[in-house]
């Protein structure tokens, strides 16, 4: 028996690579307020609490009057060219496909909207190999509250000590630690050094490594 038997993923800057896409559409929404161009990095940093946040901090808090109208022309955007250059991180794929002869469920807990999670997912064909997607908007609660968590585990009847949420950011740390599950960072994501800061437990640089996580054997992913 595995040790873990559900598995939650976050989306941007865990199961995909995003951060193209994201900085695009970002920077489209800047150009139309006469606002300079942000970099890679610049957007990484902006990124975790759903595409609204997103966007007022790459306005500003001095353009609130203008934030919903940013946020239009965002989603309007990135819908457009949310799978441009998205692909999912390496061995991750190869991590899904490894997991349902183990007995283990996939789902994904993301504060991206989930329309356009669920369009990314399909796009990239991953969508049906979840059992379930939660995104920003799916309740009222995003992460890193846990309402997200627990209609997973609900739907899935998931015994609680079973549940591995895995995700890049301090964000995903602090959900798990609100539902009472285990979390495993990875460290290809979005802003690495900040999650060693918020999470310096169970952390991993290749998604080989998560499986030895799910087999309850943590010694061989990094600390």
């Amino acid at each position: 028996m595995k040790r873990y038997s559900l598995l939650l993923l976050d989306l941007d800057g865990t199961l995909l690579d995003t951060r193209l896409d994201l900085v695009r559409a970002t920077n489209h929404v800047r150009s139309s307020f006469g606002l300079a161009s942000l970099g890679v990095g610049e957007v990484e940093r902006l990124v975790g609490q759903g595409a609204r946040m997103l966007v007022e901090r790459a306005l500003g808090a001095d353009r609130a009057a203008v934030h919903d109208e940013g946020m239009r022309q965002f989603l309007e955007y990135y819908g457009e060219h949310c799978l441009d250059e998205t692909e999912p991180y390496p061995g991750m794929v190869d991590l899904l496909d490894a997991l349902p002869p183990l007995g283990v469920r996939v789902a994904i807990v993301t504060n991206k909207p989930e329309a356009l999670t669920r369009k990314i997912l399909a796009g990239l064909g991953l969508l049906q190999r979840m059992i379930a997607v939660v995104g920003g908007d799916t309740f009222p609660e995003r992460k890193p509250h846990p309402r997200g968590v627990e209609s997973v585990l609900s739907l899935c009847r998931a015994d609680r000590s079973r549940v591995l949420l895995v995700g890049d950011s301090p964000v995903d740390a602090a959900t798990a630690q609100a539902a009472g599950i285990a979390f495993c960072g990875v460290l290809w994501g979005f802003d690495p050094e900040r999650l060693r800061v918020a999470a310096p437990g169970l952390l991993v640089q290749r998604a080989s490594e998560l499986l030895a996580v799910i087999d309850g054997e943590p010694t061989r992913a990094l600390r």
